[in-house]
């Protein structure tokens, strides 16, 4: 294991923050998620990166195009119940070609308390292969930042649309 992944095994958001700045990712935006809020934290707090609250998913993904046209790399972060907000929006970047960087927390799977997440969490990662987008899942903290790692490379270096799902297991039961 090497010194980053080790580094994270507890720390998974600081490791993925430093994917991004390796990867030269200069804008993250999302719709603020309890699952995303150590790696907003550190992306806020990075001088290189500039974070952008949306108030719809759907406006990430034209954000992100917009970004890449201007010669800027971008992630979105968002929950599995926002995918179903973008799906139309995401044929965007495919048709175009692209490069897309998702992080969707999960929601409606280990240890859901709330019925309304169960539906989109079921259809997510179908919704968005469907619309064309590529999907890994990562479910230990290891796991995420090697997968988000090669995410940045298949989404930058082959102008893919990847969306790395990080399982509930991963984040935790939710507690309100």
């Amino acid at each position: 294991m090497d010194e980053l992944a080790a580094a994270t095994e507890i720390n998974w958001p600081a490791g993925v923050h430093e994917v991004f700045r390796r990867a030269g990712v200069g804008l993250v935006t999302y719709v603020p998620d309890a699952g995303h809020t150590a790696l907003i934290e550190l992306c806020a707090a990075d001088d290189d990166m500039v974070t952008n609250v949306l108030t719809t998913e759907e406006e990430g993904v034209a954000i992100a195009t917009g970004a890449w046209l201007g010669g800027k790399r971008s992630a979105i972060l968002m929950q599995s119940s926002g995918v179903g907000n973008c799906i139309n929006m995401l044929s965007l970047p495919v048709i175009a070609r692209v490069p897309l960087l998702l992080l969707v927390t999960m929601r409606g799977e280990w240890a859901e308390f709330n019925p309304w997440q169960n539906p989109m969490g079921r259809a997510t990662q179908a919704s968005l292969e469907a619309i064309g987008v590529t999907v890994l899942r990562a479910e230990t903290a290891v796991d995420v930042v090697e997968t988000v790692e090669q995410a940045t490379t298949m989404a930058y270096d082959g102008d893919q649309q990847i969306a790395v799902l990080l399982g509930q297991r991963l984040l935790g039961k939710k507690r309100w």
